[in-house]
């Protein structure tokens, strides 16, 4: 039994080097209704052509749609954006907005829903109710340990996806308005600045003070040689630094799987849809 090695690509180019270094899926954003706006997402074209070279080589693509839409873009653009990929055999979606979850489930009956980081599920409550909705995976909240994961496992038999490698947000993960706030730059609408990875410096009693709001990156691998210490479905590689997820890929050589090695893996076959 095997689980999936899951990598982020910025663009079509990332997306083949990820393909490359061995990653089992890459999840990336087109150019509507993804968390990272000011990337190289591509355009239709190249996002089909996407699909394919992917699919060619074995392996699964998801689309990020985890924004949270207007009213309009809802029910005016969201069908539209989707329906090429759909076509083309899109593995999945992953979403933050229950808007969006009830809209997928409703017009794509048969496309897989994944529900994203950023719904900040922590607990078995919130996993249920996500599941309820039509969630066919669970992208666990990035903040909890490796027992918080596990747990909510047992308690659910959900189908989990966490991370296991890359950038902590100080806040929880779609929760957040910092960067709204501080500049107008909302990250539940993509086009978060990142204030909370700047180098402030506190003092007290004239004494400067750590770092009081940058985190570390979250770093899970070490654990890949206990089989019981997970529970969850794909291991998710976060990390905006290219060449860092490139070296887990290629150094993942099938023993990352083995964390979650008790869990079943569905067929690996890639169809098309008419």
């Amino acid at each position: 039994m095997r689980t999936e090695l899951l990598a982020p690509a910025g663009s079509y180019e990332g997306l083949q080097a990820v393909v490359k270094a061995g990653a089992d899926a890459v999840y990336i954003g087109g150019r509507m209704f993804g968390a990272r706006a000011y990337a190289k997402n591509p355009e239709k074209d190249e996002m089909l052509e996407a699909i394919d070279y992917a699919h060619l080589h074995g392996k699964k693509i998801y689309l990020t749609v985890n924004t949270l839409l207007k009213n309009q873009e809802l029910f005016g653009e969201l069908y539209d954006f989707l329906a090429p990929y759909y076509a083309q055999g899109l593995d999945a979606v992953i979403v933050q907005d229950f808007g969006v979850l009830s809209f997928i489930k409703k017009e794509f009956p048969d496309l897989p829903i994944h529900a994203s980081t950023q719904m900040a599920v922590t607990g078995p409550h919130g996993a249920r109710l996500i599941q309820e909705a039509g969630a066919s995976r669970i992208v666990t909240a990035r903040e909890l340990s490796l027992k918080e994961i596990r747990d909510i496992y047992d308690q659910t038999g959900a189908e989990i996806e966490s991370f296991v490698h890359g950038a902590l947000c100080y806040c929880y993960s779609g929760m957040c308005l910092f960067s709204s706030m501080l500049g107008g730059r909302s990250g539940n609408r993509g086009r978060c600045a990142q204030p909370c990875r700047l180098p402030y410096t506190a003092y007290e009693k004239g004494r400067q003070m750590k770092p009081v709001v940058s985190v570390k990156p979250k770093r899970y691998v070490h654990h890949r040689n206990s089989p019981k210490t997970f529970a969850g479905r794909g291991l998710f590689s976060e990390n905006r630094r290219e060449n860092e997820t490139l070296r887990i890929c290629s150094r993942s050589d099938g023993n990352l799987p083995e964390i979650f090695g008790f869990i079943r893996k569905e067929s690996s076959g890639v169809q098309g849809r008419s």
